[in-house]
C-alpha cells in the first residue's frame, strides 16, 4: 500500500501529533508498507530516512493567500507518486487534499488530534474520520459528524520509533521525594492546578513530620506561558523546590525517576505522555478530561481527580508521596495492559481502516470511469 502523511511540520518540539505521525509514519514502514510523508521539514527527516521513508517539502499555512501554491504543490505529489491513501493529520492538509485533487483515485484519512481546535469539523471533508479517542468522537458526533464516517484509534506511544532509535539517555539523579509533570507549557495542560496542588502540599509538608524532606516538582517542557508559569511560582514562593527544565526530547530519564506523575489537563484529547508514564511504571494522577481516562483503563491505572480541583490533586498527591505501598501498587498497575497502548496496535488498526476505506470508495466507483494505469513511483527530489 502507498501511504502519505500530511503535516505541517516534522519539527522535534514536542507537538504530539507530529510525535503520532513520525511513529505511525515509521512503524507502517517497518511493516513494508510504501510511505511518503510531505511537511515543510524538521528535525524528524533523518528518522525518516532511516527507515525508508521519502520526505517532500510541501508548505502547508493557514494563510489564504498561500492556498494556490499548497494545492499546486500537492497535486504534483498526487501525480508523482499516485498514492492508495492520504491521511491528513491537520487541517490545512485536510483541506487541500479534498479539493486539490477532484478526480482522485486515493482515499482520504483524517485524524482529529485535537477536537479543541474549532476547526476539527472541517475533517469531515475524509472519506473517513479518526478520532483519537471516544471523548473526541462524542465531540465530532455532536457537531453533526456522521456516526457511520467515524473510527476511534486510541494514541500509543509504547515501542515509539521516534525514542526506541534513540542512543540510550544518560540516567538523572533528581530530588525525593518528587512529583514529575512531562506537559507543554500551555494554560490547557493545567500547569497552574499542578503549582497551587504543589504549593497546597509544600505548606502540609513543612507541618506534617512525616515529609522528610520536603517534596520537588519537575515540570518538563515549553510553551508560550512558561513565563506566565514561572511567575505564578514565584508569587507561591515555591523557592528551589520547583524545576523549570524546558523542552527535553526524551523524557524517559525524568519519568524513571518519578515518584508521582502528574498531568491536571483542562484539556486533552489523548496524551501521548500518559502511555509514556504507564510504560515507565509510574503512579500517575491525573484528570478526568477527554481521552485521559480510557489511557488510564478507566482509573484502574492511574488516580484520576476532577479538573481544577487544586485541593484534592494535593491531597491526592501527598497520599501516594507518603504511602509506598499504595505507589508500588499503582505503579504495578500502570504496567499491565500495555500492548493496547502500543505504537504497533495503532498502526495495524489505521491499516485496516485504510483497507476498509479504500473497499468503500471502489464500491461507490461507477463502472463506466475507466481507471488509467498507476504511475511509476519516484524515488528523490522535491516536489
Amino acid at each position: 500500500m502507498r501511504i502519505v502523511h500530511l503535516a505541517n511540520h516534522a519539527q522535534t518540539i514536542g507537538n504530539g501529533t507530529v510525535n503520532m505521525m513520525v511513529d505511525l509514519a515509521c512503524m507502517q514502514a517497518r511493516m513494508g508498507q510504501e510511505v511518503i510523508v510531505a511537511s515543510s521539514g524538521g528535525g524528524f527527516e533523518p528518522l525518516l530516512r532511516r527507515h525508508g521513508i521519502t520526505h517532500i517539502p510541501l508548505q502547508q499555512s493557514r494563510q489564504p493567500w498561500r492556498v494556490p501554491s499548497m494545492i499546486a504543490g500537492f497535486n504534483r505529489l498526487i501525480d508523482r507518486f499516485d498514492p492508495d491513501i492520504v491521511h491528513a493529520h491537520m487541517m490545512t492538509g485536510a483541506l487541500i487534499s479534498r479539493f486539490g485533487s477532484m478526480r482522485r483515485r486515493f482515499a482520504l484519512v483524517t485524524t482529529v488530534h485535537h477536537e479543541l481546535q474549532k476547526s476539527a469539523s472541517l475533517v469531515r471533508s475524509g472519506d473517513r474520520m479518526v478520532a483519537v479517542s471516544d471523548a473526541v468522537a462524542k465531540d465530532l458526533v455532536a457537531r453533526g459528524i456522521g456516526a457511520e464516517r467515524l473510527s476511534v484509534v486510541r494514541n500509543g506511544a509504547i515501542g515509539a520509533p521516534r525514542l526506541v532509535c534513540r542512543p540510550a539517555p544518560k540516567p538523572l539523579r533528581l530530588k525525593h521525594p518528587n512529583v514529575v509533570c512531562v506537559a507543554g507549557m500551555y494554560r490547557r495542560k493545567g500547569i497552574t492546578d499542578l503549582l497551587h496542588a504543589f504549593a497546597l502540599l509544600r505548606e502540609q509538608s513543612m507541618h506534617d513530620r512525616e515529609f522528610i524532606p520536603e517534596p520537588h516538582l519537575y515540570l518538563v517542557g515549553d510553551g508560550p506561558d512558561r513565563g506566565a508559569m514561572e511567575t505564578l511560582a514565584a508569587e507561591l514562593d515555591l523557592g528551589a523546590t520547583v524545576h523549570f527544565t524546558g523542552f527535553v526530547a526524551d523524557p524517559r530519564p525524568y519519568l524513571a525517576e518519578a515518584d508521582v506523575f502528574a498531568l491536571l489537563s483542562l484539556q486533552d484529547p489523548s496524551p501521548l505522555v500518559i502511555a509514556e508514564a504507564r510504560e515507565a511504571g509510574c503512579a500517575i494522577v491525573a484528570t478526568r478530561i477527554g481521552g485521559i481516562p480510557e489511557l488510564l483503563d478507566g482509573g484502574a491505572a492511574g488516580v484520576l481527580v476532577p479538573d481544577g480541583n487544586s485541593a484534592e490533586a494535593a491531597a491526592k498527591l501527598r497520599w501516594l508521596l507518603l504511602d509506598s505501598q499504595a505507589r508500588g501498587q499503582l505503579s504495578a498497575r500502570a504496567r499491565q495492559n500495555l500492548h493496547q497502548l502500543s505504537v504497533e496496535r495503532v498502526s495495524n488498526e489505521y491499516l485496516t481502516i485504510y483497507q476498509e476505506t479504500l473497499a468503500e470508495r471502489a464500491s461507490q466507483r461507477p463502472r463506466a470511469m475507466p481507471v488509467g494505469p498507476r504511475r511509476t513511483r519516484a524515488r528523490d527530489g522535491a516536489v
